[in-house]
């Protein structure tokens, strides 16, 4: 999973994106709901992990070519990284194998390349995927909590933890979009983000 090279979250805005894309069964909106908390998932209750801990995200304006860019270098990472273990350590060759890939898709590095699906994915992060429009995360997590509430074929204890954890990515919630373009470019690549962005984190 790219998790492991990427600020934790990131996991977050494409849970977001990826749980209403299709019809869930219940192993999948567990697993999606368990995937937004996961960066604090060992911090103890009520004092969750504080802010200060979470990777700084450095937003940028991004460009057609930069999404582009990220779209043919995801298809190229994700075969390498989707068999990753969950809690592998960065090995320097995976990196400068990704790194490769990278700079061979137009960025000058595994980094940029980082910063620039971080800033799609925090906006990818706020889009309604049967409107297509973006609302906000806040809007998304509020309609996954309603989707699991409605849920009769989820057990009780799923649907327990389920709502547990999107409460709980409620209270954490993402950085305001700086760059407002940005909610235009991506609207504009939205199918092919949310194939090849939404897939790649549900692995």
């Amino acid at each position: 999973m790219r998790e492991i090279f990427r600020p934790a979250f990131v996991a977050l805005s494409a849970a977001c994106l990826a749980l209403p894309i299709a019809t869930l069964s219940t192993t999948d909106v567990l697993a999606q709901a368990k995937q937004q908390t996961a960066p604090s998932a060992k911090q103890p209750p009520a004092q969750a992990a504080p802010a200060q801990q979470e990777p700084q995200l450095k937003q940028i304006a991004l460009t057609d070519k930069q999404i582009e860019n990220a779209l043919a270098a995801t298809k190229e990472m994700d075969p390498i990284t989707s068999k990753l273990p969950d809690d592998a350590k960065p090995d320097p060759k995976i990196t400068a194998q990704l790194d490769g890939i990278a700079k061979k898709n137009g960025f000058s590095s595994y980094d940029e390349y980082n910063t620039v699906v971080d800033n799609i994915s925090l906006v990818l992060g706020g889009f309604d995927p049967q409107t297509k429009k973006y609302v906000g995360p806040e809007a998304v997590i509020k309609a996954q909590i309603a989707q699991v509430q409605a849920d009769k074929k989820m057990s009780a204890k799923d649907k327990k933890e389920a709502l547990a954890d999107l409460n709980e990515a409620l209270k954490s919630p993402q950085p305001a979009v700086e760059n407002k373009g940005n909610i235009d470019l991506v609207t504009k690549y939205y199918d092919k983000l949310a194939e090849v962005l939404g897939a790649s984190d549900q692995e």
